[in-house]
């Protein structure tokens, strides 16, 4: 580790590492710390997509987008959380940012085929997809020793998400073609992309400096000039001629934060458990101002009893696919339905949020989605297939009432909201929420059926399950206040010279509102991009 470089970047996920690759590519020398024993953060365990508004793939397929669709569409849904300048800087500068990855290093993407924005009812969205990007297949045997320095949830796949399920495809792969893929150490998805990210910074000798705690910013007047690390348990300062920036993810894993700032519970988080904020706390401690603090990226989880990263598997992960297909509900512990079980998994944090005065609490927490034999035959449940011994995890009954009695729900309540249930699958119509009129609904439902049978059957064949559903997040979107360029505001207003924050450590540009797959790595290797080519003095922003 040198003594100084032009820049230092905090943390080696998607974010930092498309900075350190846009710097270096304009002759900066680059020192990327990262306090984990791994790389890639929280998009080493995603599923990669990227949304990415007027991208170049989807102009070369002929699908339409511009710039007023896209700020249309999330302005739409803003609420008045989302700041223009960072929200248009993304819009404008996110197509070359993709380019960039694309030109610069081993990434390359194509448009998912038919995955659509969530909020398809909103001016300025794209009903049969086209911004969201999905990678094409990584070989981690490029990476020689490094290929076991990368996060991931203990399960790399040789696919691509567009061949799997989550992607709308059969996962199944002709066994040549899988024995071929690993061979190599192929890996789709999140894997894809931090590979990539990876070896792009290798290959301009940038290697990332593992277990590096950084203490604190080292201020000079107003002007950031390196950090404070501890390095076999002491300080040790390094500078930065050029700038600092903060690419430590959000604050999910830190329950201070979480309790002081989020407005409703994040019990599970379905990130890595180094994003515990330290580097919103930095920034804070040199004057930062804060922003959209009270959000996250929510979604609701299944944590499997016994799992933990140690040992290579995520605690908690986003429950998308079980909650859509046919015969299955989702019910509080008063045993009704609460929500359309198919929607967006962003969206639903509103119903498990939702606040009872009278009962003062969350009724919708904790949850249970509930599916019978039919589904058990047919569909896999996360990782339990058809035909395979239920996990203990699994509460199982012969009887409504019996699973009811288990679960501590009034029987009456819940008979009554099966039988309703039923009687609206029997007539294709959910009058309650309307589960299957959405074309997003039936994207992760079975497409062997058609209409709103892809997501809609009866829950009527003994033994019957269910399983506890809880409210997690792929990360939170607040942190610090930051321009078009990711430079940090202080808390009068002013920029802090030399400081900038990229990707989830940042309030997001897009406010609280997850736009569709991968809504938050879109922001995130733009933000990246920019960062780095301003700390080496240029500036983006031209407007198509």
């Amino acid at each position: 580790m040198q003594n100084t470089y032009d820049v230092i970047i905090l943390g080696a996920g998607a974010s930092g590492m498309t900075a350190a690759i846009a710097a270096h590519e304009n002759g900066l020398s680059v020192g990327l710390f990262e306090k984990q024993n791994l790389v890639g953060g929280t998009a080493g365990i995603s599923g990669g997509i990227i949304w990415a508004p007027m991208n170049s793939h989807m102009k070369k397929i002929g699908i339409k987008d511009d710039r007023s669709m896209a700020i249309d569409y999330f302005m739409s849904l803003s609420n008045g959380e989302i700041d223009s300048n960072r929200l248009e800087s993304f819009i404008d500068n996110c197509s070359a940012a993709i380019d960039f990855i694309e030109e610069k290093t081993d990434a390359s993407f194509y448009v998912l085929d038919g995955y659509p924005d969530y909020y398809l009812d909103r001016p300025g969205a794209i009903l049969g997809g086209g911004r969201a990007l999905d990678n094409q297949l990584f070989d981690y045997s490029n990476l020689g020793d490094w290929a076991s320095k990368v996060r991931n949830n203990g399960m790399p796949i040789p696919m691509t998400l567009g061949e799997t399920p989550l992607g709308g495809g059969t996962g199944v792969v002709d066994e040549e073609i899988m024995t071929d893929r690993i061979s190599k150490d192929s890996r789709g998805m999140g894997q894809a992309l931090v590979g990539a990210l990876l070896k792009g910074c290798l290959d301009r000798d940038i290697e990332p400096e593992l277990n590096v705690h950084t203490r604190k910013l080292i201020k000079d007047n107003n002007r950031i000039i390196g950090v404070e690390i501890e390095e076999n348990g002491e300080a040790k300062e390094v500078f930065a001629n050029r700038g600092v920036i903060i690419a430590t993810g959000g604050f999910e894993w830190n329950d201070e934060l979480v309790n002081n700032f989020l407005r409703g519970p994040l019990n599970a988080p379905a990130s890595p458990p180094g994003n515990d904020g330290d580097g919103l706390l930095l920034a804070q401690e040199v004057g930062a101002s804060l922003g959209n603090m009270t959000s996250a990226w929510w979604s609701p989880v299944l944590s499997v009893p016994n799992d933990n990263w140690e040992e290579g598997n995520q605690k908690s992960s986003p429950i998308l696919i079980e909650r859509t297909l046919p015969h299955t509900l989702m019910v509080n512990k008063s045993g009704k339905r609460f929500c359309n079980e198919a929607t967006n998994y962003s969206a639903l944090a509103g119903a498990f949020h939702f606040f009872d005065p009278n009962e003062y609490g969350y009724p919708n927490l904790p949850s249970w989605i509930i599916f019978d034999s039919n589904f058990r035959e047919k569909y896999p449940f996360v990782n339990i297939f058809p035909g395979t011994e239920d996990p203990d995890w699994f509460i199982k009954a012969d009887s409504i009432s019996d699973l009811a009695q288990k679960l501590e729900i009034d029987k009456d309540s819940l008979n009554l909201t099966l039988d309703t249930f039923n009687k609206y699958v029997e007539t294709g119509n959910d009058l309650d929420f309307g589960r299957g009129k959405s074309e997003y609904d039936s994207f992760y439902g079975d497409r062997s059926q058609s209409g709103v049978y892809t997501t809609l059957g009866t829950v009527e064949k003994a033994p019957f399950y269910a399983v506890e559903i809880d409210i997690g997040a792929l990360g939170t979107n607040g942190g610090m206040k930051t321009d078009e360029f990711g430079r940090v505001f202080s808390a009068s207003g002013n920029i802090i010279d030399g400081l900038y924050t990229v990707g989830n450590a940042m309030a997001g540009s897009t406010g609280s509102v997850y736009a569709g797959a991968g809504g938050t790595l879109g922001p995130a290797l733009t933000y990246g991009y920019l960062a780095g080519n301003h700390v080496a003095g240029k500036n983006f922003g031209v407007k198509e």
